[in-house]
């Protein structure tokens, strides 16, 4: 085999083992979602998994790569390759599926390890360990262009998914071609195994190629180690904070995070490609001109106006994270260390990510991670230019302006507000709002830049309906359309409560709702629930496993009202969730899906997926024209009975549904959010 075809071996086992890493996790994420609902917690455990295995493939090819003759490695390798077709196809076996008994965290990692733990070990591994065989090979410098690779690969597979994959394809088809690709995987690695072992069973010297800086070959210093791994934790560090930012408290559109990630990922393949596209005397001033900048932006008005805040911190991270990520090219060491050097980056990332991820919801009240990132990367910089005093003074002058723009922020947020709490599901604020006459003056609930309810302050109009909620809404007329006597409504989504005000006595309204802290200042801040006349049930943790667990509740209404902003939870608007809300109705029953948004058209996705059931659907659009302090919104309301959906003043507000032509109704194992966007 000519050189050509030696480096393409290389290249295409780098490159499919990436691109199968990548597309893994939203995959077998997506499997187990709707057994254990659709909170963050799912998520992040599933995130704690697939970094906890990624560093022990990057430990594993270290170690293998430090202490095991290359023929030796080719026989521990190839081994673990066989034995991980065992766990094909990687498709979740029923029996992980919870009781309800069981802590859902350890049930997640368990069936994660026995559905894809071994084949995405073996994944991990091959990036530097092949890259450490590429090491042994006369053109051994040019090795951490395949790391460039490898990312370029990460980048690809991200944008495909939910682009080619998702919308074209269920679950048990994604999970069966990903294992068909696995196996593919399998024969190509074992066979660049094997030819490595017998090639060069003993490492070569390889000379310098032209165009490219060479990586000092001398034993790392404690310096270099803390580089390594400070570098890359601030830049996954700023990526989840920017992106939570942006997400969160600038513009709540769906698949914006994909915008941060792909740059973030985009950085890491010029970096690492060659020395052409990172110069210091470049992207050190731009870097210093974006911290100001992304700092300033916390705590004025133009870093929460989408029109000049999503450019500033989109292009403030790819700033950043090219200089991050350029220092850390600058800083690689000869191919000797190779292995040592990628455990450092790997575990780096992942202390970036648990710190944002896992550690900032817990000790911080707000979304202040950013301004801490920034201050930080101003303080790294200033470690990375140690040689130079001038700069170093200058960079600490820049960590302290970051850090008094972060104060500011702080010192804003607690102007006016009355809370300020934070956990995996987000950030909440409760702020009152003064206004002329004091008696319009309101009490509001906000995650991030999305409302959750508001209150008038004046008592002799706390009771009155605000936001999304009016008589004429959707919601309004299924309530009133509702048979007299003693109602039973559910409700998923608490909020504010302010729903509770249609509750009159002998009516039962039981709310659903996932996070804790939301009742705590449904109680606390605002009357709603105390003051009405129903009695109010509660439900706490996800509603659709819950309404699958208990007893049949004979709903007259049923309210989902849990798909505002970006982060929808799919798992509520399938086929087998409306099977479970179906069994809590009684039959002339509705069921009002709260739809208002920007950025997806949902409508038709309930009229499918109602249609599936043989149920029937019609729009209600409320123009809110009648009242100041309510919002205009969409719900559709869903029934078994058509005469339900006939009823006033259902009949005078309901217009058919536009269908969209080829649409699928979404299932646990088919959903498309992208072709759900306006």
């Amino acid at each position: 085999m000519g050189r050509a075809g030696i480096q393409l071996l290389f290249a295409g086992t780098i490159f499919s083992s990436a691109f199968l890493l990548f597309l893994v996790q939203p995959l077998i994420a997506k499997q187990i979602l709707p057994w254990f609902g659709g909170s963050a917690a799912v998520w992040s455990v599933c995130m704690v998994f697939f970094q906890a295995v990624l560093l022990a493939g990057y430990a594993y090819s270290d170690w293998v790569a430090r202490h095991l003759r290359m023929r030796a490695q080719a026989v521990l390798h190839v081994g673990l390759l066989v034995a991980s077709l065992a766990f094909l196809p990687i498709v979740v076996g029923a029996q992980w599926k919870p009781t309800g008994a069981e802590d859902p965290a350890w049930r997640i990692l368990g069936l994660l390890l026995a559905t894809i733990g071994l084949p995405y070990f073996l994944l991990s591994t091959t990036g530097p360990l092949v890259q450490s065989w590429v090491a042994r090979t006369p053109w051994g410098t040019q090795v951490y262009r395949y790391f460039s690779l490898s990312n370029l690969a990460s980048l690809l597979s991200l944008l495909s998914y939910p682009v080619l994959i998702e919308p074209f394809s269920t679950l048990r088809q994604q999970a069966h071609g990903w294992s068909w690709g696995y196996g593919a995987f399998v024969l190509l690695c074992a066979g660049t195994t094997l030819y490595m072992a017998r090639r060069w069973p003993a490492e070569v010297v390889p000379p310098q190629p032209a165009g490219q800086a060479a990586a000092p070959d001398h034993p790392p210093r404690p310096a270099d180690y803390l580089l390594w791994l400070a570098l890359p934790a601030l830049a996954s560090w700023l990526l989840l904070a920017v992106t939570n930012h942006i997400t969160q408290n600038v513009a709540a559109v769906p698949f914006l995070w994909v915008l941060p990630l792909s740059l973030y990922l985009l950085t890491f393949v010029l970096c690492f490609e060659s020395d052409r596209w990172y110069r210091r005397g470049v992207f050190l001033p731009l870097a210093a001109a974006m911290l100001l900048l992304c700092a300033f932006g916390l705590q004025h008005s133009i870093g929460a106006d989408v029109r000049t805040a999503l450019p500033l911190y989109v292009s403030g991270l790819f700033v950043l994270c090219m200089f991050l990520h350029g220092e850390t090219a600058r800083l690689r060491p000869g191919p000797r260390y190779l292995t040592r050097f990628y455990l450092m980056l790997s575990l780096g990332g992942a202390l970036g990510g648990v710190m944002v991820g896992l550690v900032a919801p817990h000790v911080l009240a707000a979304y202040y991670e950013l301004g801490f990132g920034l201050m930080l990367t101003a303080l790294a910089a200033a470690a990375v230019l140690r040689r130079r005093l001038w700069l170093r003074v200058g960079c600490v002058a820049l960590a302290a302006c970051c850090t008094f723009f972060l104060l500011r922020q702080i010192a804003s947020d607690n102007i006016g507000v009355r809370s300020l709490q934070r956990n995996f599901y987000g950030a909440l604020q409760v702020y009152d709002t003064k206004r002329d006459p004091p008696s319009d003056s309101t009490r509001q609930l906000a995650h991030g830049s999305v409302k959750h309810g508001s209150q008038f302050l004046d008592p002799a109009r706390r009771r009155e309906l605000t936001t999304y909620y009016g008589r004429t809404s959707g919601i309004g007329r299924a309530i009133a359309a509702a048979p007299d006597g003693p109602r039973r409504v559910g409700l998923i989504g608490l909020g504010a409560g302010t729903l509770a005000v249609y509750g009159r006595g002998g009516d039962v309204y039981r709310f659903y709702e996932i996070n804790p802290q939301v009742f705590a200042l449904a109680d606390r801040e605002f009357s709603f629930l105390r003051d009405s006349a129903a009695r109010i049930e509660r439900v706490p943790g996800d509603a659709r496993l819950a309404m699958e667990r208990e007893p049949v509740q004979g709903f007259d209404v049923l309210a989902v009202d849990a798909f505002s902003g970006d982060s929808v939870p799919v798992h509520l608007l399938t086929v087998e969730a409306m099977d479970a809300y179906l069994r809590h109705m009684r039959p002339d029953g509705v069921i009002a899906f709260h739809i208002t948004n920007r950025f997806l058209a949902l409508a038709p996705v309930i009229d499918r997926v109602a249609g599936a059931r043989g149920l029937h659907a019609v729009l209600v659009h409320d123009l809110a024209e009648q009242s100041d302090w309510l919002h205009r919104t969409d719900w559709v309301l869903v029934a078994r009975d058509p005469r339900a959906l006939a009823r006033e003043p259902i009949r005078s507000g309901a217009t058919p549904i536009a269908t969209q032509p080829g649409q699928r109704p979404w299932t646990d194992d088919f959903n498309n959010l992208l072709g759900a966007l306006k």
